[in-house]
């Protein structure tokens, strides 16, 4: 994988999701949540534990595994 994953970014960070690199099942339930292509997002929390963003005015949080497969522009 290349670019800036989701895990990469700090508290406060906003981003652009770029690209999902999982499989399909992976994939398809992380647009369900609303992290499709081109959605901004906002980090609320990454210290440890979930990766807790604010997407669509909502509060997300997602496990480390999953955060690595979500490439951002940031």
């Amino acid at each position: 994988m290349t670019g800036t994953s989701l895990c990469q970014l700090n508290c406060g960070d906003d981003a652009t999701v770029k690209k999902i690199c999982a499989g399909c099942c992976a994939t398809r339930r992380l647009y369900e949540m609303g992290f499709n292509t081109g959605a901004k997002l906002k980090v609320v929390k990454n210290d440890f534990g979930p990766v807790i963003v604010s997407l669509l005015g909502n509060k997300v949080a997602i496990g480390r595994g999953l955060a690595e497969k979500i490439m951002v522009n940031d």
